[in-house]
């Protein structure tokens, strides 16, 4: 029996029940939604449908879905087909709990400074879905090539955690060799990867005074690269994370800040100490529990609480670091205040919540809507963006046309 299907609009795109989404399988076409009569891309096609995906929908009221006519041939199969007998780890807590040891046991990095036949040193894996597959085996005694088909593969590329000092050495032979220097897509990168590392060391140890200066050395390096040409924030993000790393969150909240920062016209040492704020914003969460940073679910209120205390925790820790300006606190302390003010931890409001404060409260609304969390998926750019502009009384308006305008060539 073939499946019928209504096309909604001039655009060519088909309905279908929300509800036929199955469970534990890969959505095989992009998903859209109607929200106030306006199509919006929602879910990502390859994007794994759990659960959680599902309780997102029923809490948003979505009861039909839409695909792109032209994806009608995969539709019929996939509707045909079981969800796979393989639990996700999102939906099982003992797998779930091995899963995220072996992510912290690894290293996510950009693939677009993996050049193609170009010698490394260390080994390469992917994160396909929740399993971890090796691609490359190198070692310091025994290099390996990387050939097209790595640059091909799908999903999070990692390296091991112990493997970061030969990763680290890998990008600044790359900026040596004049033939990438001279690439400025190439130099962003490296220097967000870099600010990457920076603070994966400083997660792993909060008190170092020299992880500092680094940090705020490279705050200064994507500041002149946005300076050059204000669409290096490309390169200087990580775009569409196939999962959630708390040092590529903060990485991206600060190039958003700095930025937004630079789209203002704010002087340089003013977006000096808004972008070190900002890519320190979550330093606190050093000090939480790591059961409730990964924990798959919903956390409960007790849960909650303890997770809202990273600000107070990373205001803690950075006063001991003598190098931080003042002014760069407000970005850690008021990352989740809202203008509403049923932000926190302070529930301030309006004028009370500084500028580079509410700076970093888009780009961390932001950077979390698109990045998949352990309770939920991540949402395309688009959506993300029409999220957080809905949420005017909590955001300033005037920043957020600005970060919407920013980030126009993202889809």
């Amino acid at each position: 029996m073939v499946t019928k299907y209504r096309e909604i609009d001039t655009e060519s795109r088909i309905a279908i029940d929300a509800d036929k989404l199955i469970v534990g399988k890969r959505l095989p076409f992009d998903v859209f939604v109607k929200d106030r009569g306006i199509i919006k891309h929602l879910f990502n096609k390859g994007m794994p449908f759990t659960n959680i995906s599902k309780e997102i929908l029923k809490e948003k009221g979505i009861s039909e879905v839409y695909i792109l006519n032209n994806e009608s041939h995969s539709i019929e199969n996939y509707l045909s087909a079981t969800a796979d007998k393989k639990i996700s780890p999102y939906d099982n807590p003992a797998l779930f709990k091995q899963y995220s040891f072996y992510k912290d046991e690894h290293y996510q990095i950009d693939k677009n400074l993996l050049l193609s036949n170009t010698k490394i040193n260390f080994s390469l894996f992917v994160l396909e879905g929740f399993n971890i597959k090796t691609i490359v085996e190198a070692s310091e005694k025994s290099s390996a090539l990387i050939t097209d088909s790595v640059l091909d593969a799908e999903g999070d590329i990692l390296i091991k955690k112990s493997d970061m000092p030969l990763y680290h050495n890998y990008i600044n032979s790359l900026l040596k060799e004049k033939a990438a220097s001279d690439k400025p897509d190439i130099k962003a990168i490296a220097i967000k990867e870099n600010s990457k590392i920076v603070i994966k060391d400083l997660l792993d140890d909060p008190r170092s005074g020299e992880k500092i200066k680094e940090s705020k050395l490279l705050v200064n390096n994507m500041i002149d690269c946005m300076f050059q040409n204000r669409d290096s924030i490309y390169n200087l993000l990580t775009l569409r994370g196939y999962d959630y790393y708390t040092y590529t969150h903060s990485v991206n909240v600060g190039v958003l800040s700095i930025g937004l920062g630079v789209a203002i016209d704010l002087k340089k040492g003013d977006i000096e100490k808004l972008g070190i704020g900002a890519m320190l914003h979550d330093i606190g969460k050093s000090a939480l529990p790591h059961e409730i940073l990964n924990k798959q679910g919903k956390l409960d209120d007790i849960e909650y609480k303890v997770l809202r205390n990273h600000v107070i925790e990373g205001e803690k820790i950075l006063r001991t670091h003598k190098e931080i300006p003042e002014e760069s606190f407000a970005a850690v302390l008021q990352h989740h205040e809202k203008l509403t003010g049923k932000g926190y931890p302070f529930q301030l409001s309006g004028n009370d919540i500084k500028l580079f404060g509410r700076i970093t409260a888009i780009a961390d609304c932001y950077d979390a809507l698109t990045t998949r969390r352990p309770y939920k998926p991540a949402f395309t750019p688009f959506y993300a963006l029409s999220i957080v502009a809905e949420e005017t009384g909590d955001y300033d308006p005037d920043l957020l046309k600005t970060f919407i305008k920013m980030l126009g060539k993202i889809k």
